[in-house]
């Protein structure tokens, strides 16, 4: 069975943003005190105007040894045993490389991997990490399960091997990329999260812990304020969320190291 992936983006607009998915398998479920045995991260392209996932730029998947046995109740989960691991090492300078230009980092149920990541690679903690678990409202959106596996399985994606990096990240950015009952893809509440905005463009975001079930009601109201799909309020409203845009990336870039 092929796991389900988006296409490579080799061309991109000048307006396409990067951002990175991360998924690591490890030893428990301590950051502190467990170790990863397995890194994945796919470098991906995104229209920061419509949350739209264009396509995959980079990927990089590795195994890695513990130092230490792999307990056998994680290896029932995730499959990879002692003999997998053994004298592997990741690449470190590739993954630093591809975490650098990632404008963010998104994981599913992000506080579990980024625990694990911002040990091996401090530089991941200059990066803002935006959770696919969390901040898209699935329940509200009629989903039983915010598990990624139950997801896949209600939107019909197809992975290989559940809880194997590259799979579930292939998986993850699948269904980041497929569209909710309006058309459009769920990366945009993520998108609308990074930001501080409401979908539209139109008003910074309440507070950093607004809930996305009321996130998901006021973009439903704002839709509709804008006049539905009708294509001359579509246009204004494209038109005055790239004017948006582009003052906040202004300053972003203002603040940028070099």
């Amino acid at each position: 069975m092929a796991v389900q992936r988006l296409p490579r983006a080799h061309k991109l607009h000048q307006n396409a943003r990067l951002a990175g998915f991360i998924d690591v398998e490890t030893t428990g479920l301590s950051g502190v005190h467990d170790e990863v045995v397995e890194f994945a991260m796919v470098l991906f392209a995104f229209d920061p105007e419509t949350g739209d996932i264009l396509g995959i730029v980079d990927e990089y998947v590795g195994l890695r040894d513990p130092g230490r046995p792999i307990p056998p109740r994680a290896t029932a989960v995730h499959g990879i045993r002692d003999a997998d691991v053994r004298g592997k090492r990741l690449d470190e300078r590739r993954i630093r490389a591809l975490i650098d230009q990632a404008e963010f980092l998104v994981a599913h149920n992000a506080r579990f991997d980024r625990a694990f990541v911002e040990r091996l690679f401090p530089g991941a903690r200059k990066k803002q990490w935006h959770c696919s678990m969390s901040e898209i409202p699935w329940k509200g959106l009629g989903f039983r399960s915010r598990g990624l596996h139950n997801l896949l399985a209600d939107h019909n994606i197809r992975i290989e091997r559940a809880h194997r990096g590259l799979d579930d990240v292939l998986g993850a950015l699948a269904l980041l990329a497929s569209a909710d009952s309006s058309g459009s893809c769920y990366f945009k509440y993520i998108v609308a999260q990074h930001y501080k905005l409401d979908l539209a463009g139109l008003s910074a975001w309440q507070t950093p812990s607004a809930s996305s079930d009321q996130f998901a009601s006021d973009v439903s109201v704002v839709a509709q304020r804008q006049g539905g799909h009708d294509p001359k309020s579509r246009q204004r409203f494209s038109e005055r969320t790239a004017r948006l845009f582009g003052t906040l990336f202004g300053r972003w870039r203002s603040k940028e190291p070099n």
